[in-house]
């Protein structure tokens, strides 16, 4: 098994790409439920005082760290990790294993035609059949052991739940056991968004960089400035605070 690191109170598993496709790929074939979430510079500054949150993401099986900030901080705070492994990539290759193994998934998440639309989208990209079902990411609280009962009722090998942090970590923590039916079970945040084509993704370079955060402010300066430019200097602030607590217990 991968090592397992922990920075600023996260647990980050230290694996490639290629690496988490196949502990999936096995975890399925395994029929061995698996509990996937990512982390990025935000989620981890909302860890710090959510601890429903922190205990969300720190108890899934697998966790990789999607943000170049991330990967600096890890390297910074001599924990150093392979590579970012980027929930929308990841995401978009798992639908393609779907398809080649003959698996099919089910979507949760974001307007109705979004997921709509994004249903529609892997249905002609692959066939009819790897889509098991899909419905919007607006409900309450109330309705959501009746949706895991029906996402469960589609025998789909996969579930994505593209909704909000901390409420889509949340939900995925809270109903796991009841989901357990479904072998692989992942929060994809956004990723129904841009797939669906409602929002354009940073280019390469912007990604390579660490600057697809900066693209994605720029797209929706309104609702995105908070979480960026505020949420960014305080994860700034933590490395900055780990390191020096780290040197100064080397010292």
């Amino acid at each position: 098994m991968a090592q397992r690191i922990q920075i600023l109170n996260t647990k980050i598993d230290n694996l490639s790409m290629a690496e988490t496709l196949q502990r999936i790929e096995l975890a399925i074939a395994q029929n061995n439920p698996l509990h996937h979430t990512v982390v990025n510079a935000g989620k981890i500054v909302a860890m710090q005082k959510n601890e429903q949150l922190r205990k969300s993401v720190n108890e899934a099986d697998l966790i990789n760290a999607d943000g170049q900030a991330v990967i600096w901080a890890a390297k910074l705070l001599n924990q150093p990790l392979k590579e970012r492994v980027a929930g929308i990539d990841l995401f978009d290759n798992l639908v393609k294993m779907a398809h080649q193994k003959a698996y099919s998934v089910y979507l949760l998440g974001a307007q109705e035609e979004v997921v709509s639309a994004l249903s529609e989208k892997f249905k002609q990209t692959y066939n009819a059949n790897v889509i098991a079902g899909y419905r919007n990411g607006y409900f309450s609280q109330e309705q959501e052991k009746q949706i895991v009962k029906d996402i469960v009722s589609t025998k789909a090998k996969m579930l994505f739940v593209a909704i909000s942090s901390p409420k889509k970590e949340i939900f995925l923590h809270t109903h796991r056991e009841a989901l357990k039916q479904i072998p692989f079970i992942m929060g994809v945040g956004g990723s129904f968004d841009v797939l669906a084509g409602k929002t354009k993704r940073a280019p390469k370079w912007m990604q390579k960089s660490g600057l697809e955060w900066f693209y994605r402010f720029l797209q929706e300066p309104k609702r995105m400035w908070k979480r960026y430019l505020i949420g960014n200097s305080k994860f700034i602030g933590l490395v900055v605070k780990a390191k020096f607590n780290f040197n100064k217990k080397n010292t």
